[in-house]
């Protein structure tokens, strides 16, 4: 039986083969995706605890270099299967691109204003012996700011700021996998603070909206 053939960057590739490529490509990053929503659940969580003790104190700083290692072999595969864009921001939409970049690194700053990058990045629960879900500067929830806007402005930001670039099959499949699991990933989330605060969180999700503003312009649009 023959190929079927079809032109990507300007060569000839089996269209069966560059399907597989696909195939691959979604079992990647559905794979990175799972395993980093994974180590942040409940169950692992506490798995974790009872099997380390004391050292847990370092899982934050394991569970950053381990996923950023994972990921860097998932980022070069993607970069070798990409093609040319079928999709482009110009003319007139230039201006909804430049606003969804400003958007979303506005809100990654806003958010970086609030969280400690310390803890963020698992030091500071090396030095205090502890390791809890809160990441910003106080320790406690904060509603000033951006955070008093959503919840998650890291999530917010970074979804407005993977849908901003062109886009070709490889880009479309990987912003589709990262938007699922922005909104799965903040939902774990969710449900680990929730466990750790309890009715102080379940307040604030109902004065704050988790992704999209919706209740803070609710509350604009009514005080006008």
């Amino acid at each position: 039986m023959g190929y079927l053939f079809e032109t990507v960057k300007d060569r000839k590739v089996p269209k069966i083969a560059w399907n597989m490529r696909f195939l691959i490509l979604i079992a990647l990053w559905s794979a990175f995706c799972f395993l980093h929503s994974f180590m942040i659940t409940p169950f692992f969580i506490d798995f974790v605890k009872k099997n380390t003790g004391t050292s847990y104190r370092y899982y934050r700083l394991f569970y950053n270099i381990f996923s950023t290692l994972i990921l860097v072999p998932v980022v070069i595969y993607s970069y070798s299967v990409m093609q040319k864009p079928f999709f482009t921001w110009h003319g007139y939409l230039l201006a909804v691109k430049y606003f969804m970049l400003m958007a979303g690194l506005g809100i990654l700053y806003a958010g970086s204003r609030h969280y400690n990058m310390r803890t963020f990045l698992g030091i500071n629960q090396i030095h205090a012996g502890v390791n809890h879900g809160l990441i910003n500067t106080s320790g406690t929830i904060e509603k000033r700011g951006i955070m008093g806007v959503v919840r998650h402005p890291f999530y917010s930001g970074s979804f407005l700021l993977i849908w901003a670039g062109n886009l070709d099959t490889t880009r479309l499949i990987i912003n589709i996998i990262l938007s699922l699991y922005l909104v799965v990933g903040t939902m774990l989330e969710e449900r680990k603070l929730l466990s750790e605060l309890g009715d102080v969180y379940r307040d604030y999700q109902k004065e704050v909206s988790m992704l999209f503003p919706w209740k803070y312009i609710k509350r604009q649009l009514k005080s006008n």
